[in-house]
């Protein structure tokens, strides 16, 4: 459904962290679902044309990389719910870009051979009971990622639904899609060490001052917790 508050707010969040941050819109101009009738009518297009969705996604890529203050060599891609998934596709393409995060997204994909084309790292942030990706599709992910050798992590946050990172989604489980605030905090500075690590660390816009001898205080000092799969890097 729209989310234009939601995608404006993770953007400025990205911006605030020192990132360059561009918001690609799949659906297209003047697509905006407000529903879940509707909603699920548009993501159902991309999900039953991955080429499409792909297309889309390297659309976006290519805006984002002809920004003047983005060294094209150094992006990354993530998404939520259904752009988790559109992230996936993206690295998939073989699509040049450092890492790829998925928050709470679906991890099938009915071309999994075309994991080989992944270029960089792969984020999943999974809600440990979603109903809308279920053990059978993680398994599958799994051995896709493993098969193709790619370097990737998953973090399942136990008590987790779909949509856990999302405040509208409510607090209704019994549902299939809730907002956990554990789960988006720990999600969100998962997210933040994976860009540290194939970024460094970046130039914030607000740069904190401190005395000598002082130590700064992290920004997220609770490190990611739930079941977290690593796997060998190739």
């Amino acid at each position: 459904m729209d989310g234009s508050n939601y995608v404006k707010q993770r953007t400025e969040q990205l911006a605030k962290m020192g990132y360059v941050a561009f918001a690609a819109d799949i659906y297209g101009k003047g697509v905006c679902p407000n529903n879940p009738k509707d909603a699920g009518a548009q993501t159902t297009i991309y999900r039953n044309n991955r080429q499409l969705m792909r297309d889309r996604a390297k659309a976006g890529l290519a805006v984002l990389q002809t920004h003047p203050l983005v060294d094209a060599n150094r992006t990354a891609a993530i998404g939520y719910c259904f752009g988790g998934g559109v992230v996936l596709e993206l690295a998939r393409s073989g699509a040049p870009v450092a890492g790829v995060v998925s928050f709470h997204g679906n991890l099938d994909t009915p071309n999994p051979a075309d994991a080989k084309n992944i270029k960089g790292k792969v984020l999943v942030l999974h809600g440990a009971v979603d109903p809308y990706v279920p053990a059978t599709q993680v398994e599958t992910f799994e051995k896709e990622m493993n098969d193709a050798g790619v370097d990737w992590q998953l973090i399942s946050y136990g008590g987790s639904v779909h949509s856990f990172s999302n405040p509208a989604a409510g607090n209704d489980k019994s549902k299939g899609a809730a907002y956990d605030q554990r789960a988006d905090q720990r999600s969100f500075a998962a997210m933040k060490l994976f860009f540290d690590e194939i970024f460094g660390k970046p130039r914030s816009l607000f740069p904190q001052t401190t005395t000598p001898n002082t130590t700064p205080r992290p920004l997220f000092p609770t490190p990611p917790s739930g079941r977290r799969r690593v796997a060998p890097t190739r």
